[in-house]
């Protein structure tokens, strides 16, 4: 019963930060939503990633010739926080929004289809860590 007792708090410990983690996803899966409105709907996925510091999570994904997309990427509750590149498969550079003062989102078309790596990054002037959340969505 004594050790029920000790193990009891850790495992409150580890709900509570899950709960807090879900929260945080939640609130920053609403922020990119607000940004993927018609006439752009998502592909029904999300792509996230746990970020601290200098961290860098990678994400894959291809994109066909003459359809618009719109790329949102947050982390936290406020815009520019958050760095994201998309590459294509020889890692030239394609689009950073580090460009344009780190804004959430990016309409693009491709005249031919590619796959691409699409790179998340905290800017450190803004946040240590967080969680990364892209969407991707495309014109009806």
């Amino acid at each position: 019963m004594k050790k029920l007792f000790n193990i009891l708090p850790i495992l409150m410990i580890a709900t509570l930060g899950s709960f807090s983690s879900l929260a945080q996803i939640d609130s920053t899966m609403r922020l990119c939503q607000s940004h993927m409105n018609l006439p752009f709907i998502s592909d029904g996925q999300s792509y996230t990633a746990l970020l601290n510091e200098d961290e860098v999570a990678e994400f894959y994904a291809t994109f066909y010739g003459g359809s618009l997309y719109r790329l949102v990427a947050y982390t936290g509750n406020s815009e520019g926080n958050l760095v994201f590149s998309v590459y294509d498969q020889e890692r030239n550079l394609l689009f950073s929004n580090s460009d344009f003062q780190n804004f959430p989102y990016w309409d693009f078309e491709f005249d031919y289809t590619m796959d691409c790596i699409i790179e998340a990054k905290l800017d450190s002037k803004e946040t240590a860590s967080g969680m990364a959340v892209l969407l991707i969505g495309f014109k009806q």
